[in-house]
C-alpha cells in the first residue's frame, strides 16, 4: 500500500471522528464515544487489514506513552494508602475472585487472563467525565483516581504476565521467556533512563536549545515512537514499552514542558486509539450477539461495582462513597484491549473471545459517562432501597431542639475548614466539624473539636451535628454538587440559619446561591482580587522604591534613599 491510500485512510478517520465526536458532544456525551463509532464506520473501508490491526498497535502504544507522561509516583504516594492498599486490593482482588469463577469454564491461564483484563477500568474516559463534571475534587473522585493510577501503574506486571502464561511449552520454556522478558524490559529502562537523565539533558543544558518548543516536541515524538520500536523489535509488547518511556520521561527534568507542548499530538493519540478499538468491532457479529454481550457486560457491573465497595469500606470510605466509586469504576477500560490483544496474540483467547472481550468492553465504555454522572444519585436510591432507616438519637434530638448560638457547623475539614474552625475558636464559637474523612478524627482529637464522620448531604448526619441548634453553617467542600446538595438539605433542616459557602468554579456561583447559601465565597474571584492587591502593592509607592527593590533582588530594609533628607525648615541637611 502506498503512502498516498494511507494518508487518505487517516484523514478518513479524523475526519469522522470529528463528526461523530462534535454530534455525541452535542448530545452531552463524551467525544471518544464518537471516536469508537468512527472506527466502526472507517474500519471495513480499510482495505488492507493488517494496515488496521498495524494502526490499532500503534494507536494502543501511543496512547499509554501520552498516559504514561500523565503518571506521576509523587501523586501516586500523595494519594496513601486508598491509592496503593485500596488499589492493589482491587486489582489482585478484581483478579482473583474472576479467575477462579471462570477456572469452571476454562484452562488456569486463560481464566487468569480474563481476571486481568476485567481489573482494569477507563482511566481515559473517567478522569475526562469526572474533569467535565467538576466533581475531580469530590470525595469518589479523589478515590477513583487513586485506584485508577495505580492501575495504570499495575499495567506493566499485567502485560508481563500475560506473556508468561501465554508459552505452551514446559516449566524450562516459561522460565527462559520470563529471563527474556524481565532482560528486555531492564535494557529498555536502563536505555531510556540514560537517555532521558543523562544524555538529553546535557544536550538541552542550553537555555536557547530548551526554549525552543519544536525540540521539545520532536524529543518527546521521538522518545514514543522510538520505544514503541524497540519494544517490538525485542520482541515485547510495543504498549508496554510506550508506557514505560511515558512513565520514565514523566518524571524526568523536562516532563512539564513536554506534557505542555504535545496537547495535540495527545489528542490524535487518544483520538487514534479509540477508533482503532472501534475498528475491531464487527457490526454484524455484535448485533447477532447481543444477547450475550449485555448480560455478561452488566454482570461484570455488578461484581467489579461489589468489589471495589466492599474495598473502599475495608479502607474507611463511608458506604456512599465507597458505591458511588465502586459504580464509577465498574467498566472495562482501554488498557484491557492491550492486555486482550497481548492474550490473542500469545493464544490464550481465540477469535471469538477477542470479539466478545472488544465488545463488552466498548458496550461498558459506552456506558461510562452515566455511569459516572449517576453515581452519587444511584448509590442514594440503592442504599435507601436496601439499607434499613437508621435508629436517631433522641438525645441528640433533644440536644438540637432548643437553640445555641455560639455553634457554628463546618463541612469539611481540610485545609479551608481547619481556617475556619481555627478562627471560631478565636471568637469563642462552638465549632462542629463534619467530614467523611476517617483521618480527620485524630487531628479533630488533638485539638478538641467535635467531629461527627460521615455524609454531610444526609439528614442523619446533620441532625446528629446539631445543626436545628446551630446559628451559622460553613460549607468548605470543593465539589460544587456536594456542596448544593448540602445546602438544600441544611435549608429544609434548618430554614432560619445563615450560610455561607465554598465555591471553586465561578460558573456554578448561581447554583449554590440558588440552594440556599447566604453568602457564597468565590475562589477564582477572590484570588483575583487579592492578586490585583498585591500587584497593586508593588506599583503604589510613588518613587518604585518596592518594585525596584524587588526587581533587583535588594531587600527593602537594606535600601539606601540616595535623595537628600530635608530638615524641619524644608532645606536639606
Amino acid at each position: 500500500m502506498d503512502l498516498w491510500s494511507i494518508l487518505m485512510e487517516l484523514v478518513l478517520l479524523f475526519g469522522f471522528a470529528f463528526i461523530f465526536g462534535s454530534l455525541a458532544q452535542r448530545l452531552k456525551q463524551s467525544p471518544i464515544l464518537g471516536y469508537i463509532l468512527a472506527g466502526m464506520v472507517v474500519g471495513p473501508m480499510m482495505v488492507n487489514e493488517d494496515m488496521v490491526n498495524q494502526m490499532a498497535e500503534l494507536g494502543v502504544s501511543l496512547l499509554l506513552f501520552s498516559i504514561g507522561l500523565e503518571f506521576s509516583f509523587q501523586q501516586l504516594k500523595r494519594m496513601g494508602r486508598m491509592a496503593f492498599g485500596g488499589g492493589s486490593s482491587q486489582v489482585l482482588g478484581t483478579l482473583g475472585i474472576v479467575a477462579l469463577s471462570m477456572t469452571i469454564f476454562f484452562s488456569l491461564p486463560k481464566a487468569i487472563a480474563i481476571g486481568a483484563l476485567v481489573a482494569l477500568s477507563s482511566t481515559t474516559i473517567v478522569l475526562r467525565v469526572l474533569v467535565d463534571k467538576a466533581a475531580m475534587e469530590s470525595i469518589h473522585g479523589r478515590t477513583s483516581l487513586g485506584i485508577l493510577l495505580f492501575q495504570d501503574m499495575a499495567i506493566v506486571p499485567l502485560v508481563l504476565l500475560i506473556s508468561l502464561l501465554s508459552p505452551s511449552g514446559g516449566d524450562i520454556g516459561i522460565g527462559m521467556h520470563m529471563i527474556k522478558l524481565l532482560a528486555s524490559v531492564a535494557g529498555l529502562v536502563l536505555v531510556l533512563y540514560i537517555l532521558l537523565y543523562h544524555l538529553i539533558p546535557r544536550l538541552l543544558s542550553s537555555g536557547q536549545l530548551f526554549a525552543n518548543r519544536e525540540l521539545t516536541v520532536l524529543f518527546a515524538i521521538s522518545t514514543g515512537l522510538g520505544a514503541t520500536w524497540a519494544s517490538h523489535w525485542a520482541g515485547i509488547s510495543p504498549a508496554l514499552g510506550a508506557f514505560v518511556a511515558g512513565m520514565l520521561l514523566g518524571e524526568s527534568p523536562f516532563a512539564t514542558q513536554v506534557r505542555a507542548d504535545i496537547g495535540s499530538l495527545r489528542t490524535m493519540m487518544v483520538t487514534l486509539f479509540f477508533a482503532s478499538v472501534g475498528m475491531f468491532i464487527k457490526p454484524v457479529w455484535f448485533l447477532s450477539h447481543l444477547h450475550y454481550i449485555l448480560p455478561l457486560a452488566l454482570v461484570i457491573f455488578l461484581v467489579k461495582a461489589a468489589i471495589i465497595y466492599w474495598v473502599t469500606r475495608i479502607f474507611g470510605l463511608d458506604r456512599r462513597h465507597a458505591l458511588a466509586t465502586g459504580i464509577t469504576l465498574a467498566q472495562i477500560g482501554e488498557f484491557s484491549v492491550v492486555l486482550a490483544k497481548a492474550a490473542r496474540e500469545g493464544n490464550l483467547i481465540g477469535l471469538t473471545d477477542m470479539d466478545l472481550i472488544v465488545s463488552v468492553t466498548v458496550v461498558l465504555m459506552l456506558a461510562t459517562p452515566y455511569m459516572v454522572a449517576w453515581a452519587l444519585p444511584l448509590s442514594d436510591w440503592l442504599l435507601n432501597l436496601f439499607s434499613k432507616p437508621d435508629i436517631k438519637d433522641t438525645s441528640q434530638e433533644e440536644a438540637s431542639s432548643g437553640s445555641d448560638n455560639r455553634r457554628v457547623v463546618v463541612v469539611g475539614f481540610g485545609p479551608a475548614g481547619r481556617h475556619v474552625v481555627n478562627t471560631l475558636k478565636t471568637k469563642a464559637f462552638k465549632p462542629v466539624v463534619i467530614d467523611v474523612n476517617p483521618a480527620s478524627r485524630k487531628f479533630a482529637d488533638q485539638e478538641g473539636i467535635e467531629i461527627h464522620l460521615g455524609d454531610a448531604t444526609q439528614e442523619e448526619v446533620l441532625n446528629h451535628a446539631g445543626i436545628g441548634a446551630a446559628s451559622l453553617a460553613v460549607i468548605t467542600a470543593p465539589d460544587p454538587q456536594v456542596s448544593a446538595q448540602t445546602i438544600e438539605t441544611i435549608r429544609q433542616l434548618n430554614p432560619d440559619i445563615s450560610l455561607v459557602a465554598r465555591n471553586r468554579y465561578n460558573r456554578h456561583h448561581k447554583d449554590l446561591a440558588d440552594a440556599g447559601a447566604t453568602f457564597v465565597v468565590d475562589e477564582e474571584t477572590t484570588v483575583g482580587e487579592v492578586l490585583s492587591q498585591k500587584i497593586n502593592d508593588c506599583l503604589s509607592d510613588e518613587d518604585c522604591t518596592l518594585l525596584a527593590c524587588r526587581l533587583s533582588g535588594q531587600k527593602i530594609e537594606d535600601y539606601e534613599d540616595p535623595r537628600p533628607v530635608e530638615g524641619p525648615e524644608g532645606k536639606a541637611e
